[in-house]
Parts: structure tokens; C-alpha cells; sequence
């Protein structure tokens, strides 16, 4: 613990003892309860986040004061093994109907899809308020608008620059830059009379980038205020990990060098989402005279909008088609592909499988998996590495290389952090229950105060007063609200049930002809089963 930290913990120890940590909540309130008007005279500033607090994904956070509303993050989560036939899940936005009129405006921190996800199916619900991103995150906006036939419809004001200011009603947003796994990602400064929320959004800490701009806490210097407390909203999926994250320019190193000494051709998979490392194994392919394909329908339109909006640069003849590869010597060719995460019918998967049409795996391939094991895809990236082992020499991984770097802080990052912007309270968000209470305990191992720790679910709805941080005593109804297919929540968690009993125990259906006379039965029944028993041998049964 610093003499500096000690002298910052004992200048913020709250004097009064209405800063409880506590998660009692008060029975489920009524959205419409939440309503009621305030009197002139109360400021209050409520932080309400409506996912992201209990799982990864479904990032979504509104900030209320008076009648101004700022959104941050329209994201959507990705179903868990229990949800058969549910594509992904959105955030429940029943609170804000009847206050669409009060909505300044969407912010979007960056383009992935926990953050961005969701959008299609919430802007038109909300009466399409104005939507603030940088360019990169605007461009893969109006991507998945498009594909929803919704794009004239967007109204969109770009942030060039971390230095600009929106005054959003009695609101004012700042940014700053931070490092993440994808172009473009911004720090939001959230500025009202009551309380300054500082929210990083995803980020990492990274000093060396290959490209784009690193981490940088000093642009918050423009908001500090003696007077206005701060709030930190510091996401914590890194928050068990010790150390810090790796810096790309390692990962940059290490790649190249696999490149140079390559035997044969070079496979290396990533996520699609990672455009900058993309196109800079793009760069350094060219550097040594090799030609890449791309592979994966996510990967190739991710670059292709970066290369559109002027973020990638690259030679035309570079990019060859994957039908292509036999054309050049093995030496020559680089393939950047998906399907890292051993998804079945991504495009690793196939090339391992055979399933592929244009690639055929060799013993003096080189493949490398340039990305990290989600929770959950254990299990199949080891057989995913296991069949690859059997058909090739050269499998490279992070386990056994530094070819890989997260895009979320690690313990020693969250420390710095913390040390960096000085906030008075601490939010941890966007992970699981128990990341945000790990998150906690390495702010209080240096000497941050406990009681100034809070912990939200979803709906939990917070408040900060002149006189302080109110801990959550209320919670507004929020759900899961699946989308399957087409429908919209249509499907109930009667539905989901429903499903896993047909997975688990399979069904029976027996048809038959009743006289409508008699009532007797016509005929013999025809008995079909379909996941229960084998029929030709239960026939007795």
C-alpha cells in the first residue's frame, strides 16, 4: 500500500454512516412506481443497469437525472446450454417506456456485440434517439442495420476525437481513449451536478499498441472537480487474474516470427472481432511477400468495413480468395480464419475435420490459435487441438507461446487504474456476481474503502444525492427477453422447459382414429417416438 493511496483513502472516508454496503433489496417495485414525479428542488442522479451485472453480455446501463436519460451500450448475450433454440438474449426495457421523450441520446463504448448486439431491436422500441460512437463502432452499426432493413432510420453523430464534449440536456458526456480487443474503443466520462461517472467500458492496459491509441487516464484530468464526487464503473472480468495483460507489440513479435520461419502455409485463427490484429498480420504478411485469405463471413466484412472507412491499409492484390491458395507456394500463404472457439461449423472446425472444400490440412502446416479459451469451450477446443496434433507439426497456442493477449485488465491493471482516476465510490460491472466482488476485494488490498464498494444486480437502481451514494434499496422488473428466429420474446421460460424436457427425456406422440359414434377406436394406433426409445428394438414395450 502507497503513502500516496493512504493519504487519498483517508481525504474520502465518508463521515456519516448512510454509506451501507448492503445488497437488502426492498420487494421488486413496479416500473411504473419508479415514475412518480420529483420535486423541484431534489437532484438525483439514478444508475440503472439492465444487464451485465449477473452474467457476460447484455451490457446495458441508463443514467437518469431529472428528466434526462443517457444509454450506454445496447448489447446482447449469447444463450447458455440451457436455452435450446434461443439465438440470443436482449435487454428488458419496460422501464423506459413512457420516457422515450426523455432519452438525450445512445452512447456505444465500442462495436462488439455484447455492447452493440442489441441495437436492431431496441432503437426502434425506444423512437430511434440519436446514437453517439466512434467511426469504427458506427460502421458495424450500420452493418447490422442494414441487415435489418433498418438503416434510414438511424440517427447517428460520429466522436472523432477524445476531446469532444456532448451536453445532453443537464447531462454532459466526455471521453477518453482505452485500449480494448477491437478498434475504436472509448472511455465515457458521464458529468452531472450531483456526481461524475467515469466508465472505461471494456479496456486494458496497453502502452505498446501495434495501431490505434493506448489507455489513457490523463484526459480525465479535464473533469475532475474537488466539489462533484466520482464515481468509477469498472468492468472486472480480469478481476482473478494475476498480473497484467500482454502487450500486442509481444503478440506482434512472436507472429512475425512464426511467419519467417514457417516451413509451409500459415493458419491462424482469432476472433473476427479483432480488426486490428487482422490487419496487421494483413501488413506483415505483405512485408514478406505472402499472400492471406480470409476466412469467415464475420472476419471478411469486420475488414472490409475497416478497410471502407480508411482504418486498413493493404495492397488490393495482398487478399487472394480461398480458392486461391493452390496457386501459390505453401511458403506464400497465410489463411486468417474463425472458429477458434471450436464452433461446429466455423471455419477451423471444417479444416480440421476435412469438411473444408478448399483446405486440406499438411504435416508441415502451422497453425496458430491466436485467441483466448471462453468459458465453457473447453472441452471442444481440446479436441479441436487434438485433431489438429494428429495431422500437423507445428500447433501453436498461448499455453506454449505469447500469441494472444485478452482485451480485459488483470488484477495489476485494475490496481493502476483505481490509483489513476481516484474515485470516491467504486462500481464494479460487466461480469458475473462473483468477478464483481473479486474486483472489490483487490480495490480494498489497497487500501480502497469497503463501504464505498457497491454491488448492483440488474434493475438494481442506485442513487447519488448532494448528501451522497444511496445504496440500492429498490429493483425494477427485468427478464430475459429471448430472441428466437424472428420473434422477439416470444419465447417464455414455460417454452424453455417445455424444450429441455423434449432434449432430455424425448417424446411420444400416438395417433389414432376415434368413431365419432361409438367412440370406439378405428383401426390400429400409430405409435411414433422420436428421442424416447429405439423402436424396432421395444417393440414389445
Amino acid at each position: 500500500m502507497t503513502t500516496q493511496f493512504n493519504k487519498y483513502q483517508s481525504r474520502h472516508r465518508p463521515s456519516t454512516p448512510r454509506f451501507r454496503n448492503t445488497m437488502g433489496m426492498a420487494p421488486v417495485t413496479p416500473a411504473n412506481a419508479l415514475h412518480q414525479p420529483r420535486s423541484s428542488n431534489e437532484q438525483k442522479l439514478r444508475i440503472i443497469p439492465f444487464g451485465g451485472q449477473e452474467e457476460v453480455g447484455r451490457n446495458m446501463t441508463i443514467f437518469e437525472y431529472g428528466h434526462d436519460i443517457i444509454v450506454l451500450d445496447m448489447g446482447l448475450q449469447f444463450p447458455e446450454e440451457d436455452m435450446p433454440g434461443v439465438d440470443y438474449i436482449i435487454p428488458d426495457i419496460r422501464y423506459l417506456k413512457g420516457k422515450e421523450k426523455n432519452i438525450r441520446g445512445v452512447i456505444l463504448s465500442h462495436g462488439h456485440l455484447d455492447h452493440i448486439g442489441a441495437v436492431p431491436h431496441l432503437l426502434p422500441r425506444l423512437g430511434w434517439p440519436t446514437v453517439y460512437a466512434s467511426r469504427m463502432t458506427l460502421a458495424l452499426v450500420r452493418r447490422r442495420l442494414e441487415e435489418a432493413k433498418l438503416q434510414r432510420y438511424l440517427k447517428a453523430y460520429e466522436i472523432k476525437t477524445a476531446n469532444e464534449t456532448l451536453t445532453l440536456g443537464k447531462i454532459k458526456v466526455g471521453f477518453f481513449d482505452v485500449t480494448h480487443s477491437i478498434m475504436d474503443a472509448l472511455g465515457v466520462v458521464i458529468q452531472t451536478p450531483v456526481a461524475n461517472i467515469v466508465h472505461p467500458g471494456d479496456w486494458r492496459y496497453d502502452l505498446n499498441p501495434v495501431t490505434g491509441r493506448p489507455t489513457d487516464f490523463s484526459q480525465l484530468a479535464r473533469w475532475n472537480s474537488k466539489t462533484t464526487p466520482s464515481v468509477l464503473m469498472m468492468e472486472s472480468l480480469g478481476s482473478t487474474k494475476e498480473g497484467s495483460q500482454i502487450s500486442e507489440i509481444e503478440i506482434f513479435r512472436n507472429i512475425k516470427g512464426l511467419l519467417e520461419r514457417a516451413p509451409g502455409r500459415v493458419i491462424i485463427a482469432t476472433f473476427a472481432s479483432m480488426v486490428e490484429r487482422v490487419g496487421w498480420l494483413i501488413n506483415i504478411s505483405e512485408q514478406l511477400g505472402k499472400k492471406v485469405a480470409l476466412d469467415g463471413y464475420s472476419m471478411k466484412m469486420n475488414v472490409e468495413i475497416a478497410k471502407k472507412i480508411g482504418y486498413l491499409k493493404f495492397q488490393k492484390n495482398t487478399i487472394i480468395d480461398v480458392r486461391k491458395i493452390h496457386d501459390y507456394p505453401d511458403n506464400k500463404v497465410v489463411v486468417v480464419c474463425t472458429g477458434a472457439q471450436g464452433e461446429d461449423r466455423a471455419v477451423l472446425m471444417r479444416i480440421a475435420t476435412g469438411e473444408h472444400k478448399s483446405i486440406k490440412l499438411k504435416k508441415n502446416d502451422t497453425i496458430v490459435f491466436s485467441s483466448s479459451v471462453i468459458p465453457g469451450n473447453e472441452r471442444t477446443i481440446q479436441r479441436l487441438k487434438d485433431s489438429l496434433y494428429r495431422q500437423c507439426d507445428h500447433v501453436v497456442h498461448k499455453e506454449i507461446m505469447d500469441v494472444h493477449g485478452g482485451g480485459h485488465a488483470l488484477i495489476e491493471d485494475i490496481k493502476l487504474l483505481i490509483r489513476q482516476v481516484r474515485p470516491k465510490y467504486l462500481l464494479p460491472v460487466y461480469a458475473n456476481h462473483y468477478l464483481l466482488r473479486e474486483a472489490g476485494k483487490v480495490a480494498s488490498s489497497i487500501g480502497f474503502p469497503p463501504q464505498n464498494i457497491f454491488y448492483l444486480d440488474n434493475g438494481s437502481v442506485a442513487e447519488i444525492t448532494p448528501a451522497g451514494f444511496n445504496p440500492p434499496q429498490q429493483k425494477i422488473p427485468i427478464e430475459y427477453v429471448f430472441v428466437d428466429g424472428l420473434g422477439v420474446g416470444d419465447v417464455s421460460h414455460v417454452v424453455l422447459r417445455d424444450r429441455q424436457m423434449l432434449a432430455a427425456d424425448g417424446m411420444v406422440v400416438v395417433v389414432m382414429t376415434i368413431d365419432g359414434t361409438s367412440g370406439k377406436l378405428v383401426g390400429s394406433p400409430d405409435i411414433i417416438s422420436r428421442g424416447f426409445v429405439y423402436m424396432k428394438d421395444s417393440k414389445k414395450l
